[in-house]
């Protein structure tokens, strides 16, 4: 654990506002909900949670299920990083943050869907670089209770792929199985 040197004081209804430059730096947002921990120490740890995080070990499952179907790279993500991914390189994505965009797009509550290889192509993770690395891709927000708490995605290196209406039917299915996994 790393110290920050800030000291904070409980108000009388039991609140301690977390700094400004902490929530910057974790990409905690107002609304975003937070797991508390304690240990035998008397610690109390706050950690962001991710409700489709639970679930990580069955959207890995999901991930395998749709990269097989389809042939393309399936990733599934909460609304910070990557959870799950098959058919595509762990290392690539697994546990990375996502872009910007991609964020923005979930926010947004956005399908996206690139169907001409000319189209530029949404990177995925912070580590993309605006790099085109995807011919193709589907993008599709997770919604569970009216907010987004994720995605699912397909993406394609092949140069001649192209997403289409089968592929956008086959992610909606998915990002809505999900987000009524989480209702239950």
């Amino acid at each position: 654990m790393k110290a920050t040197g800030v000291v904070r004081r409980i108000d009388d209804l039991g609140r301690i506002v977390i700094p400004k430059e902490i929530r910057k730096t974790l990409r905690i947002k107002e609304g975003d909900p937070l797991e508390i921990f304690t240990d035998r120490e008397g610690e109390v740890i706050l950690k962001k949670y991710s409700p489709i995080g639970e679930l990580s070990e069955f959207a890995t499952g999901y991930a395998e299920t749709l990269s097989k179907t389809t042939g393309h790279i399936a990733c599934i993500t909460d609304k910070d990083a990557v959870i799950a991914v098959s058919g595509g390189s762990k290392k690539e994505f697994l546990e990375q943050n996502l872009s910007e965009e991609l964020e923005q797009l979930m926010e947004d509550k956005e399908v996206y869907t690139s169907k001409e290889n000319n189209e530029v192509a949404l990177p995925v993770t912070k580590n993309d670089n605006k790099e085109r690395k995807y011919n193709s891709q589907v993008i599709y927000p997770i919604v569970s209770n009216g907010d987004v708490i994720g995605s699912v995605i397909l993406l394609s290196k092949e140069k001649d792929t192209k997403m289409g209406e089968a592929e956008l039917k086959v992610v909606q299915s998915a990002a809505t199985f999900l987000g009524t996994q989480m209702e239950i």
